[in-house]
């Protein structure tokens, strides 16, 4: 797993059409970049060889933001996990395959996604915690918008 490799723990992500969001934690200084720079070689390659392109496939390179307060984390997860349901393709973020909700909220097994501290202190055992997870989305679902807040990835 490129994660480990590069010294990374992957929290969340969502892997949409034409870009990626990750929430991760690397453990050196320059794990993020390497982890990204793998990952753009590895899957450009793939998607290039299956469909027989030679073309560019992201928008551009990757940026990356310091999650430093505690109290934003679980709001990042919640917006790369909401985001196939912001862009129209679902309903509701379990529908969609390429996220880390089903990990994080109904508590399929995963090999790469890790827990960060803040989701573990959401409760004592797994159950406890997947339930207390998906009960922070149920506001966004239910349609009840509250307070927005913008994160750009």
């Amino acid at each position: 797993m490129l994660a480990e490799l590069y010294g990374c723990k992957v929290h969340a992500l969502c892997w949409m059409t034409n870009h990626v969001h990750l929430l991760l934690t690397p453990t050196c200084c320059a794990g993020a970049g390497l982890l990204m720079k793998g990952l753009g070689q590895r899957y450009v390659q793939y998607v290039n060889r299956t469909y027989q392109r030679t073309v560019t496939l992201w928008e551009g390179r990757f940026r990356s933001y310091l999650v430093q307060q505690d109290n934003y984390v679980l709001a990042c997860y919640r917006y790369i996990e909401m985001n196939p349901v912001r862009a129209g393709m679902v309903a509701h973020p379990g529908d969609y395959r390429w996220t880390s909700y089903r990990t994080n909220a109904q508590g399929e097994l995963s090999g790469f996604i890790s827990s960060h501290a803040v989701y573990s202190d959401l409760g004592s055992g797994s159950a406890q915690r997947a339930e207390a997870y998906r009960s922070l989305f149920n506001d966004r679902l239910l349609g009840n918008r509250g307070q927005t807040t913008v994160f750009v990835f």
